[in-house]
């Protein structure tokens, strides 16, 4: 592979670092858009970038459909593994059978991953990165001066901290997140479903709509989460299409937590995917339905997160248990939940699809085959409770 076949398109990533630390606050406070706090908060946010590619080679870098850049990095420099203790990456197991049931559907279009050798971006570069590097997307001044601070900029919404949804009832029609979910109580290892993927339109005012799986376990401010799905989030992604996310959340997301690998917790270590890249298989309103089959599963110590199957080839990467500091995630979750999130200050997005459960397949976004994998290590069908806190926007139905 020829790396940066038109390497005039995408600055090198060296090349914008050293940019980055010779920005002037004065400057960037007067461009439109920006909401950093200060000249403190700015400072923090050019050492964030110095910090996160401090000895950082990119061996490739080329552009997703959203015109996000993806730097290709060597495994063993992405933030998660230059910030661990334990420089060993693990290796990741086959996750529990599911039903028989548990298939793709015959009509629905199946989500591939975003990329391979056959993949180029608009610039004719090679959407891959080469063996022992992996695609991290490339996090710069320009979003990182949409938040206020660097802390704002990890949060799962700028604007309230976030929140679990079984935390979210009674729900206030000022609050800043509405969800529509299904959950069960119950000890488990992660869990499994075939996740359908819409582009709901995000209005003025308005932040984001996701559709995604909660695994968690303790409360307050020892709630715990393992979190994965896509989003529609144009004031992060700069753009409008639908983006694979993971999150997750040690105290409840008051100071930890980060999309995606912006911060030292999530290893990833498959080439296929881009997470916080763009999904372009989108469904259609009475016609064809895409849809990815996602899981996660807690295996020795991690939490890992499959993405198009369950065996250890479609093994994304890992959250590691020593995240959690000795809480509930550190050994298993207790809590699986299913369902849309919606966030908006004055008014909210559509959810999914953006019409009501009632509208059925084809209408109706979904999640279907919800499984959960149990402490013994085997799967076992949900029982879930449907939750509807903003039933006059958002509506759920378990079949």
């Amino acid at each position: 592979m020829t790396p940066n076949v038109n390497p005039d398109r995408i600055q090198p990533l060296a090349e914008l670092v050293n940019a980055t630390a010779g920005e002037d606050f004065s400057v960037w406070s007067a461009r439109p858009g920006t909401r950093v706090r200060d000249a403190a908060a700015f400072a923090e946010m050019k050492a964030h970038i110095a910090n996160r590619y401090a000895g950082v080679e990119a061996a490739h870098s080329f552009v997703d459909s959203n015109g996000q850049v993806f730097d290709c990095i060597p495994i063993e420099q992405q933030p998660a593994m230059r910030g661990s203790q334990s420089p060993a990456i693990a290796n990741a197991p086959d996750a529990p059978p599911v039903a028989e049931a548990s298939h793709p559907r015959q009509e629905a279009l199946q989500v591939e991953p975003q990329l391979g050798q056959g993949k180029q971006d608009v610039y004719g570069n090679t959407m891959a990165c080469p063996p022992g590097t992996i695609p991290i997307r490339r996090v710069t001044l320009e979003e990182l001066t949409k938040f206020e601070t660097v802390q704002h900029f990890h949060q799962k919404s700028p604007i309230g901290k976030g929140r679990h949804p079984r935390l979210s009832e009674p729900e206030a029609a000022s609050d800043v997140h509405k969800y529509a979910h299904a959950y069960q109580t119950v000890d488990n290892l992660g869990g499994h479903n075939f996740l359908n993927i819409w582009a709901p339109t995000i209005g003025a005012n308005q932040v984001f709509s996701v559709s995604q799986h909660w695994y968690s376990g303790g409360s307050g401010s020892a709630l715990q989460t393992a979190e994965v799905g896509w989003q529609v989030y144009p004031g992060k992604y700069n753009s409008t299409n639908p983006v694979l996310f993971v999150y997750w959340t040690a105290d409840d997301y008051n100071t930890t937590g980060c999309y995606n690998l912006d911060c030292t917790a999530f290893v990833q270590i498959n080439s296929s995917w881009a997470l916080g890249g763009a999904l372009t298989t989108v469904s259609k309103t009475g016609g064809s339905q895409a849809e990815l089959e996602v899981a996660y599963y807690y295996y020795q110590g991690n939490w890992w997160l499959y993405l198009g199957g369950m065996g250890s080839a479609q093994a994304v990467g890992y959250y590691p248990a020593s995240l959690y500091r000795g809480g509930q995630l550190a050994k298993n979750a207790a809590d699986i939940d299913f369902g849309g999130e919606t966030v908006g200050s004055t008014s909210w997005p559509a959810m999914g699809s953006g019409s009501f459960a009632s509208a059925g397949y084809q209408n109706a976004a979904y999640q279907r085959d919800i499984y959960y994998f149990t402490t013994a290590h085997t799967s076992q069908f949900a029982m879930l409770t449907p939750v509807q806190s903003s039933p006059t926007c958002y509506t759920v139905a378990i079949h």
